[in-house]
């Protein structure tokens, strides 16, 4: 599989019910190369990056997954080739 290097970003904007995206990130544990996360307390969010470098099909997959959470904010750039 070509694998690819990309970034997510994550804006959460409900710091007490993120067991299902830590979940997630657990899930794709072996595709993240990095994870930072930075709490926000004046606008109530936490904003978090991840690096994955993995199959174009898996980012996405992880993409649309935490697009669905009702409290994730999200988007993926991709590296130039």
């Amino acid at each position: 599989m070509n694998k690819k290097l990309a970034l997510i970003g994550i804006i959460v904007n409900n710091r007490e019910n993120v067991d299902q995206l830590n979940e997630l990130l657990h899930e794709y544990g072996d595709y993240i190369m990095g994870r930072m996360g930075v709490p926000y307390h004046e606008q109530q969010v936490s904003v978090i990056s991840i690096v994955i470098d993995a199959p174009q099909e898996v980012i996405r997959e992880l993409s649309d997954k935490l697009s669905m959470l009702s409290y994730v904010s999200t988007k993926t750039i991709y590296a130039k080739e």
